[in-house]
């Protein structure tokens, strides 16, 4: 009997010392504002319309609210078990046409964006295309749809 009390008391306070370890906790990258790549920046060049440079680099993140001739696309990058990407790009337009690009941060170096394996939840990397809904196989009609029937020979809708 005692040696069961004391399997017991073993058995008790192995699983509370068992239950203070640190696993660590799942953190994903957190990418924010617009991404700056090398060969967007390459295909800036100074003429170009907004509509071209808009075209190109996407709508911008912060339009100076007092000088509209300047449009901000900031990216920032903070990597869960890393440090952080800072990236800026200003540019300034006159007459609507680029006349200046001013860089600061990280901007010679491209992101990779991709999932890394590790700590967390698995990434698949068989992604389905197209609408679910169309292949699905003999779906019935659905609300407000009307429910057709084929007969056999019969070429009408």
């Amino acid at each position: 009997m005692q040696n069961l009390i004391k399997t017991v008391i073993f058995s008790l306070a192995l699983g509370l010392v068992g239950g203070c370890s640190y696993f660590g906790v799942y953190k994903r990258d957190l990418p924010q504002g617009n991404l700056i790549t090398q060969d967007m920046l390459a295909q800036l060049e100074p003429g170009m319309t907004r509509k071209q440079v808009q075209y190109v680099m996407g709508s911008p993140l912060l339009e100076a609210p007092f000088e509209a001739n300047q449009w901000d696309y900031v990216f920032m990058l903070d990597k869960a078990y890393g440090g952080t990407v800072y990236k800026r790009l200003t540019l300034t337009f006159a007459n609507d046409r680029l006349v200046d690009m001013e860089t600061a941060g990280d901007i010679d170096k491209d992101v990779d964006l991709k999932a890394e394996s590790g700590p967390g939840p698995a990434v698949e990397s068989n992604t389905m295309t197209g609408n679910l809904l169309d292949t699905t196989p003999n779906r019935g009609p659905q609300g407000g749809e009307p429910a057709t029937r084929t007969i056999e020979g019969d070429t009408a809708p």
